[in-house]
């Protein structure tokens, strides 16, 4: 995917909203868009779905491992990596009985 990541001012936290062109290993490209909230909770950040449902956390240093979210029967776990802030990265790896794949984001200011 290809796109924009924005974060703005949600209350006592940040609503994080990406948005960009997917383009499928057939060439087909879909545009998509998703939103989650990024709170605070001490030293970390707790993600929430935008409808406010836990997804899951971390703490933004160096290498961080997050929390691991069941979604269904498959598990999502994430690594982010501010090691080159302000650039970064999200590092998901997802396994189960539907899905078995690993996505890596690259987050860069222009």
């Amino acid at each position: 995917m290809t796109g924009t990541a924005t974060f703005s001012p949600n209350g006592a936290g940040l609503l994080y909203c990406e948005k960009g062109i997917l383009t499928l290993a057939t060439g087909a490209q879909l545009q998509a868009e998703r939103s989650y909230l990024w709170d605070t909770a001490g030293t970390d950040i707790a993600v929430r779905f935008a409808d406010g449902k836990p997804f899951h956390g971390f703490t933004p240093d160096g290498s961080a491992i997050g929390t691991s979210h069941l979604c269904g029967a498959d598990w999502y776990n994430v690594t982010y990596d501010f090691t080159a802030w302000p650039a970064w990265s999200a590092t998901w790896i997802v396994t189960g009985p539907r899905k078995d794949y690993t996505s890596v984001t690259a987050y860069n200011r222009p």
